[in-house]
């Protein structure tokens, strides 16, 4: 199980302290929400930051695009030691093409769908060459949002997969918490992407927060 911190909800002002507290973390990654103003409605970290980042951690490093133009950000984040380079399914139209564009710099590249988007949309043909889904279990744009209980569901569709695809990887991102890890795990989830519970909520230490995950 990969728990990955968003740091769409860490202290900006303190951001490399942050990043410290995780240094000794196992089975971590640190997700980027990476937002253009157009795609979704919120602008994010982009290029200048994101390479500071990338210069202050060996934690590895899971970008998520919530942009109009991924083809764009193959290229220009490929020196920022980027680990996972994910985009929206909704954001071009030809998903498979940019795949295996991106496959050729980053060790894994995935997709991500809205929550509303049919999943249809990702055919077996674009399955085989995925290292990793992101199912939105909120609408993206911006953190703090809750849950949508159907996203259970989502996740146990792809997990169907797995048997014939047994690299594919599931991430889900969007109010996860412990009250929803496990159901989660349950339903296939490997990969659980977690902002405001581990950065902003409650007594816990962030270690404990991300074992409450796990468990």
């Amino acid at each position: 199980m990969i728990i990955s911190p968003s740091l769409l909800a860490c202290d900006f002002l303190n951001i490399e302290t942050e990043l410290n507290c995780f240094k000794d973390f196992k089975d971590t990654w640190f997700h980027l929400d990476i937002m253009d103003s157009h795609f979704v409605p919120n602008l994010t970290f982009g290029h200048p930051i994101v390479k500071l980042i990338s210069q202050k951690t060996k934690i590895p490093l899971d970008a998520h695009f919530m942009v109009s133009n991924p083809e764009f950000f193959i290229d220009t984040f490929k020196d920022y030691n980027i680990h996972n380079f994910t985009f929206h399914i909704e954001s071009t139209e030809n998903a498979l093409e940019l795949v295996k564009k991106a496959k050729k710099i980053y060790p894994s590249v995935g997709i991500s769908l809205k929550p509303k988007t049919p999943l249809s949309d990702i055919t077996d043909e674009i399955l085989k060459e995925l290292d990793l889904i992101l199912i939105m279990s909120v609408e993206p744009g911006f953190g703090g949002q809750s849950f949508i209980e159907d996203s259970y569901e989502r996740v146990k569709y792809f997990n169907k997969f797995k048997s014939k695809f047994p690299k594919l990887m599931i991430q889900v991102d969007g109010g996860v918490s412990n009250n929803n890890a496990q159901k989660l795990r349950d339903s296939g989830a490997d990969n659980l992407v977690a902002g405001s519970y581990i950065f902003k909520d409650g007594p816990l230490t962030y270690k404990d927060k991300i074992e409450s995950l796990r468990r």
